[in-house]
């Protein structure tokens, strides 16, 4: 079934509609949220907790043309909820880790940025990734989006470890460089 039959069918409140979203994208689903909770029974929760979000979303989203990116963003943010609710993300150090590396190129406030400056910082993130070629730009988001390791992305990809991290490495100093240009940081 195609992703907007499956919203039409959201939109018509019909609950076929979750087991055909849980037929479609639930491996993938679960993927994301085991890559940040690394528990299966978590991410089983987290999956279905995403159902549940998708169901009260829609409407009025109508993600007809992206609606794994829209499953893929509410799950990932259930899945970093529950490692805070569960006092796990204290122990993930990979998470911590990206943090320090984001930090490098965007710097932290200790107040609440406007929604305004978020965007534009989204969309200067987004036009810097436009920029770049599509295995930098794959590396930088599994590596900050889906919180792949380094290791895992090389073995993904068939690459050298190395490599990563020096695309990454070099992608954040680049991503610091183009802020600053456009005048974000």
């Amino acid at each position: 079934m195609d992703d907007s039959s499956i919203v039409d069918l959201y939109l018509e409140r019909n609950e076929k509609a979750i087991s055909h979203t849980s037929e479609k994208y639930g491996a993938r689903l679960r993927n994301v949220s085991y890559g940040i909770t690394t528990s299966r029974e978590t991410s089983e929760e987290c999956e279905n907790d995403t159902y549940m979000e998708a169901w009260n979303r829609i409407p009025p989203h109508e993600p007809r043309t992206y609606l794994l990116p829209f499953l893929i963003r509410i799950i990932r943010g259930i899945s970093i909820n529950r490692c805070v609710s569960d006092t796990r993300l204290k122990r993930k150090a990979d998470i911590y880790e990206l943090t320090s590396e984001m930090e490098q190129c965007i710097p932290s406030s200790l107040s609440v940025e406007k929604e305004l400056e978020g965007k534009l910082l989204a969309d200067a993130i987004s036009r810097f990734l436009h920029e770049q070629s599509e295995e930098k730009c794959t590396f930088f988001m599994r590596r900050y989006f889906y919180l792949d390791s380094a290791a895992s992305i090389a073995r993904r990809y068939g690459c050298k470890e190395s490599k990563v991290r020096m695309t990454l490495m070099r992608m954040r100093s680049d991503l610091k460089a183009y802020l600053e240009k456009e005048e974000i940081v």
